[in-house]
């Protein structure tokens, strides 16, 4: 009882919607302060007052500014995909779902500095990425907005038992704890990819050079690793909660979208913008097909109702 009391502060002190608010808060202020900080670096860089080991235009182009701010936002939605664990497990697949999307758009911010708009478009990598990247952004906001629809549709009431509630009780405990955990873990991975990356652009070291042109992949690579593992401790929590056959399909399917945006760091170009629009269109034809079963069951307990009272 004392260590379930103990999660509990822990967890409102870290995942209340008062820390929420004042993160929000904390983070649009650091947003407007990084972009203001990235302007006057590419201004001392253009003006030969510092130098810095950058192969792209990320230091170098005003336009490339709006990278910084975008970053900051990608990690509050990264807290708010932790805030909402517990609370819903569609709305923590959204979440995923977004940030991805949010990763491609700020991706767009650093194309946009290296394009060459040149007759040749279609032969030069950085327009044929910049041209992957706006078509994605567009397809996964439409199918990020049908989730959304097939996420609010709720067929059967949840059955209020005894037994019912405590397993209920249990599943969110452990949907807690696990996003307490979350917490402190991806801070730790926040701190160490920002540090090894601000080494990075003012060292010579080749190595570290290297890691630095996979800028789009700092943190968010590590961080969907820690959410497949996230989503396998969930899935086996979630046995305790229900067997449905369809629900164990939802959250497998769940699982294998997290994986497969995973997999979208590990390659590039249209493979990568390929991958992340299959993980989505996985995770929503898995979501509609869950809710089809859902209503199919509710209409068949509502017809058993109907013949009882007959």
């Amino acid at each position: 009882m004392e260590v379930q009391k103990f999660s509990e502060k822990i967890y409102q002190k870290l995942l209340s919607e008062k820390t929420k608010e004042n993160s929000e808060q904390a983070i649009l202020w650091i947003a407007l302060a990084s972009f203001i900080v990235h302007l006057v670096i590419i201004s001392l860089v253009n003006f030969n007052i510092i130098s810095v080991n950058e192969p792209t235009n990320l230091l170098k182009n005003p336009i490339a500014a709006i990278y910084t701010p975008f970053s900051f936002i990608l990690v509050y939605e990264v807290y708010l995909l932790v805030y909402y664990l517990p609370k819903s497990t569609s709305i923590y697949i959204s979440k995923q779902y977004e940030i991805i999307t949010l990763i491609i758009i700020r991706r767009l911010f650093k194309d946009l500095s290296d394009l060459s708009l040149s007759p040749d478009w279609f032969n030069l990598k950085n327009d044929l990425q910049f041209t992957y990247d706006l078509v994605a952004s567009v397809i996964l906001f439409y199918l990020i907005y049908l989730f959304h629809v097939q996420r609010i549709k709720i067929y059967r009431k949840i059955h209020e038992g005894k037994n019912q509630y405590k397993s209920i009780s249990k599943f969110i405990n452990a949907k807690k704890w696990i996003a307490t955990a979350l917490v402190p873990i991806l801070f730790i991975i926040a701190i160490y990819s920002f540090l090894s990356w601000s080494i990075g652009i003012f060292s010579s070291n080749e190595s570290i050079g290297i890691s630095f042109k996979n800028i789009n992949n700092i943190f968010f690579e590590q961080f969907f690793n820690i959410l497949i593992i996230a989503d396998v401790i969930l899935l086996l929590f979630s046995f305790f909660h229900t067997d449905e056959f369809h629900k164990v399909i939802r959250n497998s399917g769940f699982i294998i979208s997290t994986i497969l945006i995973r997999i979208s760091f590990s390659v590039s170009g249209i493979i990568s913008t390929a991958l992340i629009i299959t993980a989505i269109l996985f995770g929503l034809l898995v979501l509609v097909i869950h809710n089809r079963f859902e209503k199919q069951l509710a209409s068949e307990a509502s017809k058993d109702i109907s013949d009882r009272e007959v």
